[in-house]
């Protein structure tokens, strides 16, 4: 099965599902946590900055033998922890590369070249402000976006912005992070020792090679990656490239039905067997099914959002902020360079860039949602903290250190006042082209890979639907008996959505699913189809040859014809077409739904499903969505 529930009994979609969810949830609680963290820090620092300052200055040593290291808790939090930070994004942008908005290589290109505009225009407003100045050594800390935090402002206007502007801002911030840490390994690291800067090359080619190999062993590449950290700490770069680069190592992808299949086998023998060599080798097959991405990604995620972030943000925000200090700072090019810098340039580098990328390729290029949203997102962009911050601290000192901090703080409420004042006029747009302004014309990615056929598939509802909602699901399994009710609820709700049920038989778990889905294909050849489906999902636990004869009587069919059928297996070829779709599809639970042919990874509840299926509609009449097809061409 591929469903959990959560603590109030709703069933989930998956272990995807799940981290879906999880991550919503910790964009908006984690960027609210950054905040508390901030206005702590800054309360500290104003109340008593001696002991905020001595606190963090504080050395901590670790030796072995006649080796060690020394840092101050200060530097352990920005060049130490804050690299598991960059890994989390790292793996982020695998993800999107192999399962996401990414597989589509051109957005690739136009991410590259929005994310680059997005960080030269700041830089160069900046530059305008500081020209001639000593401060214009610091131009980095205006080119940078804060991911967590402009992820967690987009958090806060829930359906204000569309789900897949998310999808648009991490690929840009990708490149942002990814180019702001070769800015801060190129030009405010300390003198370079080249030797410790090979050692680390070297080894990070090794955890290439070994992942090339196969050979994905996570405790000898966690071992490395220290032993890269620690090489590019002596060779003076900033060891925080370490997680980004690592991060964009670990492959992502969905869990093959193979491994699903023998991990289930493996449960079955230690449940046979409660022996410990048998619950190791389960244990271990459960966890291979899973990608070693999305294995860290949930290991380190908690972390880094609830701990290392907000931990961050109270080291690094702590200023003195009294009426001379905020006047000066408001006169300062430094903080005027990194405010106008972030707010402005980020929305004129990525509206501006893109569109001209749209003009030069006559539409080729072009983003995976609308001018608006892309506008909105340009603006939530200027949120600059994290990396911001790192690079004011490397590049400044003193009163200009304090006068950067100021600045970076400010893009924080400039930057939501800016993306709900966009969003706002957004909304005042009448319905159809707020739709367009949101989502755009552009043609979405499709993961369903067999297209709905109308004389093929099992399909409930008009034919020429908007919406068109495909379910692969298996009779036994009990999370699709728990979102039968909901189907009929958003079915019920929606008059112009076209349901699809295809068959996906968990024989490996469910021993009478494959004889349930071809007593559903038997009904089917005398019509009832539906009849039989619907009695099939309220009667899970009686689906013995017995129960199957007894629902043929009492739907009127002709049972000797149903018998035969069953006992001849007619209705096996029919389901194995539905299970070769879903395999092609990468489908390997159940229930697992699809939308206008993109895969749902959230929760299967009424709103969940109620809000993919408006934004389907919106698609469908901004002119972007697939239409009845429903999913790409075979």
């Amino acid at each position: 099965m591929n469903g959990t529930a959560n603590s109030a009994g709703r069933p989930l979609s998956a272990v995807t599902a799940a981290r879906w969810r999880t991550f919503a949830r910790t964009e908006a609680g984690s960027a609210a946590l950054l905040l508390a963290a901030v206005a702590a820090a800054l309360i500290w620092a104003n109340v008593d900055l001696h002991s905020y300052e001595t606190l963090w200055d504080t050395h901590f040593s670790l030796r072995l033998g006649r080796y060690g290291l020394s840092l101050n808790l200060h530097e352990w939090i920005n060049s130490g922890l804050m690299a598991l930070f960059f890994l989390v994004v790292g793996l982020e942008a695998r993800r999107e590369f192999d399962m996401g908005e990414l597989r589509d290589r051109r957005w690739v290109v136009l991410s590259l070249i929005a994310g680059l505009s997005s960080m030269v225009v700041p830089v160069v407003i900046y530059l305008g402000f500081n020209a001639g100045r000593d401060s214009v050594h610091g131009w980095g800390t205006a080119m940078s976006t804060d991911t967590a935090v402009a992820l967690g402002i987009l958090a806060l206007f829930g359906t204000r912005l569309p789900a897949s502007l998310r999808a648009f801002m991490l690929s840009i911030s990708v490149v942002d992070d990814l180019v702001a840490l070769v800015v801060i390994a190129v030009f405010y690291s300390a003198e370079i020792h080249l030797t410790a800067l090979f050692v680390a090359i070297g080894v990070l080619l090794l955890i290439v090679g070994l992942r090339v190999l196969g050979i994905r062993g996570g405790g000898a590449c966690a071992l490395l990656s220290v032993v890269v950290w620690v090489a590019l700490l002596e060779s003076g770069v900033d060891p925080v490239v370490t997680g980004l680069a690592v991060g964009a190592l670990v492959i992502a992808y969905p869990p093959p039905r193979g491994d699903l299949e023998r991990a289930s086998g493996l449960f079955r023998l230690f449940r046979e067997q409660p022996t410990a060599e048998l619950q190791r080798s389960a244990v271990q097959g459960l966890t291979s099914a899973i990608s070693p991405n999305e294995r860290l990604e949930q290991r380190f995620l908690p972390w880094v959002s609830f701990v290392i972030v907000p931990l961050f943000a109270l080291a690094n925000a702590g200023i003195p902020l009294g009426a001379r200090e905020l006047a000066d700072a408001f006169t300062s090019p430094i903080t005027l360079g990194i405010l106008c810098g972030s707010v402005i340039g980020k929305t004129v580098g990525i509206v501006g860039s893109m569109a001209a990328a749209r003009a030069a390729t006559r539409g080729r290029l072009r983003p995976n949602v609308g001018w608006g949203a892309v506008t909105a997102g340009g603006a939530v962009a200027g949120a600059a903290f994290t990396v911001s911050l790192l690079i004011a601290s490397l590049a400044f000192t003193g009163k200009d250190l304090n006068e950067a901090r100021i600045g970076i703080l400010a893009t924080l409420p400039c930057a939501y006042a800016a993306g709900w004042v966009v969003s706002g006029v957004i909304g005042l747009l009448p319905a159809a082209r707020r739709a367009r302004a949101l989502l755009g014309t552009s043609e979405p990615l499709t993961d369903l890979a067999v297209a709905v056929d109308p004389r093929h598939d099992r399909v409930r509802g008009p034919d020429k639907a908007p919406v068109t909602v495909v379910e692969y699901g298996d009779f036994e399994c009990t999370y699709c008996g728990q979102a039968e009710p909901v189907v009929r609820e958003l079915l019920a709700d929606f008059g112009d959505v076209r349901y699809v049920w295809r068959h996906l038989p968990l024989n490996d778990v469910h021993p009478r699913a494959q004889l349930a889905a071809e007593a559903a294909e038997a009904a089917a050849e005398q019509g009832a189809f539906w009849e039989m489906h619907d009695l099939l999902l309220a009667h899970q636990d009686a689906l013995a040859v017995t129960d199957l004869l007894r629902y043929a009587r009492e739907l009127g069919l002709d049972e000797e014809t149903f018998r035969r059928d069953l006992r001849r297996h007619r209705g096996a070829r029919r389901v194995a077409e539905d299970v070769d779709s879903a395999d092609l599809s990468d489908v390997s639970g159940t229930p697992t739904f699809f939308i206008n042919g993109r895969r749902h990874r959230g929760a299967y509840d009424i709103a969940s499903l109620s809000e993919a299926v408006e934004l389907a509609r919106q698609r469908a009449l901004a002119g972007t969505g697939t239409g009845a097809g429903g999913s790409a061409k075979a």
